[in-house]
Parts: C-alpha cells; sequence; structure tokens
C-alpha cells in the first residue's frame, strides 16, 4: 500500500481535513458532549473541552505518521468540525483498513457521513492501494449500518458480544467492500 496520511478531501458540501487543536470548542459543542451521539461509540462523552483538546493533542502528534488517519468532517457552508471519520486499524499484510466515524445529531440524517465515508472509500481504493474497507456497527443503531450501506459496503454477519460500547458488551454488525467491487460498480 501506498500510505499518503491525512490529506485534505474535497466533496461537494464537504471539506475532510486534518483536525486542529482549535477544534477543540467546535468538537465538544457538536458531538463529542452529547450522550446521545456517543450512545453506541467506544469512547466516553466528554465532561469538558479540555478533554476534547487533549484528545485532539494526541490526533495532532500523529499526523506526521503517513499511515494515520483522521478527518473532521467540515460543512463548507459551516466552516467548523461537525464528527469526525478516522482509521481505528489496518492491516497493510491484508492492504484492510477499518473506518469509524460520529457526527454531530445536529447533522443526522441529512446525508453528510455517507458523503464522507464515500470520500474515504475512493480515497483508500484508488489512491492508497486498499484491497477490503471494513466498519461495523451495534445493531441498536441501525442508521448507522444504513450509512455503509449507502456506500456499497455489504454486510457479513453479526459478531456475537464482540464489543463494548457504552452501553456495555455489544454485538458488532460487520459490513465490507471489496476493491474489485468497488471498481466493478464503477465499471
Amino acid at each position: 500500500m501506498n500510505h499518503l496520511g491525512t490529506r485534505i478531501l474535497e466533496t461537494g458540501r464537504l471539506t475532510l481535513r486534518p483536525f486542529a487543536l482549535t477544534d477543540a470548542p467546535a468538537m465538544f459543542a457538536n458531538w463529542a458532549s452529547d450522550p446521545e451521539v456517543t450512545r453506541y461509540l467506544t469512547w466516553p462523552t466528554h465532561e469538558t473541552a479540555d478533554v476534547s483538546r487533549a484528545v485532539l493533542a494526541d490526533w495532532v502528534a500523529r499526523y506526521a505518521d503517513p499511515a494515520w488517519y483522521q478527518w473532521a468532517i467540515v460543512p463548507k457552508a459551516l466552516g467548523e468540525p461537525v464528527g469526525g471519520i478516522a482509521v481505528v486499524k489496518h492491516s497493510d499484510d491484508l492492504a484492510l483498513f477499518h473506518i469509524g466515524y460520529c457526527i454531530g445529531r445536529r447533522w443526522w440524517r441529512q446525508g453528510i457521513t455517507s458523503e464522507a465515508l464515500a470520500a474515504l472509500i475512493r480515497f483508500f481504493f484508488e489512491e492508497v492501494g486498499a484491497n477490503r474497507i471494513e466498519a461495523c456497527y451495534a445493531p441498536e443503531n441501525p442508521n448507522s449500518g444504513r450509512v455503509m450501506a449507502r456506500c456499497g459496503m455489504l454486510p457479513e454477519g453479526t459478531h456475537r458480544q464482540a464489543g463494548r460500547n457504552n452501553q456495555g458488551l455489544c454485538d458488532l454488525a460487520l459490513c465490507a467492500i471489496l476493491r474489485e467491487d468497488y471498481f466493478a460498480a464503477r465499471g
């Protein structure tokens, strides 16, 4: 694979860009402090903007690594982050990327997360050389699964009690798209 790091990606409505420390207030206000947003996530709701700032400090320090992928989801019309999308794990041996994302409640059901995920799928297949892109969601959060389906990811089954989120032990519904499927769909 050809790791390229967290490059700026543009879509019709979005700029996907590296986070900056100055994004802490927006991160806290727009999604990280909302227990409804973090309900099915693996990290706790942020109690203060200082927690958001500490998380961002860690992420920003990692951007020098070309295999570190962590984007702010920024609607062009707004100009500040409303969520994040990232590689939560990858395997060079398998050319595999596992994606995770979250977005503030005010921006749910507007196609923003699907647009961001589609941009990452394109980037990883067309520029980085991925063979498989996968993501998982808690079955109690079917809207996340719909995001994956809209991006051409196929369901591969549910791993019972295979994860832990803010609700405790949880099932994980796995979805994936392969390189051959991605390019076949494009003709």
